[in-house]
């Protein structure tokens, strides 16, 4: 297995590595990414190795500060507004490539534009020393739950990766709001913690939903953050056999039967919800239930996040189309 270490002694150790061409699992205000160098391509090459993720499905690039962002892509004027709000923090912006940009092809998959994010806390202090942007995608195998803890990366991916990173459990829970202006207005092709809501009121455009053109960022796929058992959704009784992922303080029908049951929140708080979500969704799964009954949550705000990733994971397995939501 790999190797934990607390920020505080991880950090030339993860440089070595990253130098190396090796990817290294690190804690991000989200969930916790597989990062490798963005400029190397046989790094790059390696984090869909690990994760055994398709290639055509590309990955976020993680920037340090503005200077480097700008070196990478080019950035239009309601883009830059809403950079500058959100960064550091959990919103990815997708913008069209500088020319020059120095960031190997793999991470974009051959599209024209890449996912830009800038991340707070050991990850942006790891590009800082580094000196050049990091690739990284959730660390998890390829459609699996996401780890939000150092222990769920080192169960899934700790016999192929040399270090993980403990920062303890992630802060947000589920991945970055993914975000891309056009002439029509800010469109989400992958909701997260900065909602419509927030987008609507800073830059005062209409917000609309889901790509136009099958994949065009990472997160699209129609079936994603998949535990092994199969998910149920607004579930309004249990059935035999059932695990439930609850939510807030009622139950649904027959809920004293489960084989097992998480409350995601019992006071009902979406933000508590998500931070939640991975770690019980994997929990339920060990249960040994081939179902996971998931109670009604709300759609609003960052309701709209943690449906997203539930309905993918409850989408049928190895459906590599993008997501027309």
């Amino acid at each position: 297995m790999a190797k934990i270490l607390p920020p505080e002694q991880a950090l030339e150790d993860a440089l070595d590595i990253l130098r190396s061409g090796e990817p290294v699992a690190i804690p991000t205000e989200t969930v916790y990414g597989l990062a490798a160098d963005a400029t190397n391509g046989e790094a790059v090459a390696r984090i869909f190795e690990v994760k055994g993720r398709p290639r055509f499905n590309p990955l976020i690039v993680h920037v340090a500060d503005m200077e480097m962002a700008h070196r990478i892509a080019v950035f239009d004027e309601i883009s830059l507004t809403l950079a500058q709000k959100f960064w550091p923090g959990p919103l990815t912006l997708v913008l069209p490539l500088r020319e020059g940009h120095g960031v190997h092809g793999l991470v974009s998959a051959g599209l024209e534009t890449v996912a830009l994010r800038m991340p707070r806390g050991f990850a942006s202090q790891l590009i800082q020393r580094l000196g050049r942007p990091l690739a990284a995608p959730s660390a998890n195998s390829s459609g699996k739950i996401s780890g939000t803890t150092a222990q769920a990366v080192n169960a899934d991916l700790g016999g192929k990766i040399k270090l993980v990173v403990d920062g303890g459990p992630a802060d947000v829970g589920v991945e970055s709001t993914i975000a891309k202006v056009t002439p029509e207005g800010v469109r989400i092709l992958r909701p997260g913690s900065v909602t419509a809501g927030d987008l609507e009121a800073l830059t005062g455009l209409a917000v609309l939903r889901g790509g136009t053109k099958g994949i065009e960022a990472p997160g699209m796929m129609l079936s994603h953050y998949a535990p092994d058992a199969r998910v149920r959704l607004d579930a309004t009784e249990l059935r035999e056999g059932e695990a439930l992922l609850a939510f807030g303080p009622s139950r649904i029908a027959g809920a004293g039967t489960a084989l097992a049951m998480l409350n995601l929140s019992e006071h009902g708080s979406l933000r508590e919800a998500a931070a939640n979500l991975y770690s019980h969704l994997q929990a339920l799964d060990r249960s040994g239930a081939s179902v996971i009954a998931v109670e009604p949550l709300p759609q609003e705000g960052l309701g709209e996040a943690i449906n997203d990733r539930l309905r993918r994971a409850a989408a049928p397995r190895g459906n590599e189309s993008g997501s027309q939501q």
